[in-house]
């Protein structure tokens, strides 16, 4: 299997700045996601990349031309029905509302925040794989250095997690990519792509506006805007000769089952 890049984005209600206590109104919430996702479709254009976009039905409904806008080109998954509230039968209904909106089938699901959710209700909505688990220690949100940190099945649903690096488990994630130096987090990529053979990685398109004006930590407003989508580009450039880009879908499909049980 050639060196995969899943590169995606959790494309929801800008609902960051409740969880510090300063409520927005909804019109807000889809503006600043709205603004960003445009900047981040302008730049996966000029470099002709592809994306996997995982979305809730909330902003779907509400700017459906867009959720076509990006089917035209990229992956769309489910992200639940709304980012800040949840219960089982969203799972269905977010999927849904996207094949609706898309015309496409919604085969691919991560759950808001990460938070835990039965595979098997996973499965029993009708996704065929589910990248909600980030297989490191992030303090008050999860701990799973126990759990697998390459793709395995969970009886039919193929679980992807967020990439790591091997070892010390070291997460890829946005916020690691907006506070290490970048030739670190490069560092970090690329040994993680070569030990693995694919990078599971995702940022969020609120990330891509000045976002410096809410009451939030300093780690998540850094490099915010602007900033943040010239380190992206950068690091986009950066990635290409590395390996391929490619949506979830497609690495479904190319995987070799026997390899899941690999020790990488």
């Amino acid at each position: 299997m050639d060196k995969l890049i899943l590169l995606s984005f959790d494309l929801e209600e800008f609902d960051v700045p409740e969880e510090y206590g300063q409520p927005l109104e909804d019109a807000i919430k889809f503006k600043v996601s709205l603004q960003g996702l445009e900047e981040v479709l302008s730049l996966l254009e000029r470099l002709n990349v592809k994306a996997t976009f995982f979305i809730t039905a909330n902003f779907a409904i509400h700017h459906p031309s867009k959720i076509l806008e990006i089917a035209r080109n990229h992956e769309v998954a489910s992200h639940g029905f709304y980012h800040s509230s949840f219960c089982v039968e969203d799972l269905a209904k977010s999927k849904q509302a996207l094949e609706e909106i898309t015309g496409k089938e919604v085969i691919g699901f991560r759950m808001a925040r990460l938070q835990a959710v039965s595979d098997r209700d996973i499965q029993t909505a009708g996704y065929q794989y589910n990248s909600s688990m980030n297989p490191t220690f992030l303090p008050g949100r999860y701990n799973n250095f126990s759990k697998s940190r390459i793709p395995y099945y969970s009886e039919k649903l193929l679980n992807i997690p967020v990439s790591v690096t091997p070892l010390i488990r070291f997460p890829l994630f946005w916020l690691s990519f907006k506070n290490l130096p970048l030739p670190l987090y490069k560092l970090a990529s690329k040994l993680t792509l070569n030990w693995d053979a694919y990078l599971n990685l995702y940022f969020h398109p609120w990330e891509f506006t000045n976002i410096r004006g809410y009451q939030l930590p300093g780690y998540i407003k850094k490099r915010s805007g602007q900033p943040m989508l010239d380190r992206l580009e950068n690091y986009l450039n950066w990635l290409k000769p590395q390996g391929t880009f490619a949506t979830f879908s497609e690495f479904q499909e190319h995987l070799n089952p026997a390899n899941l049980f690999k020790n990488f």
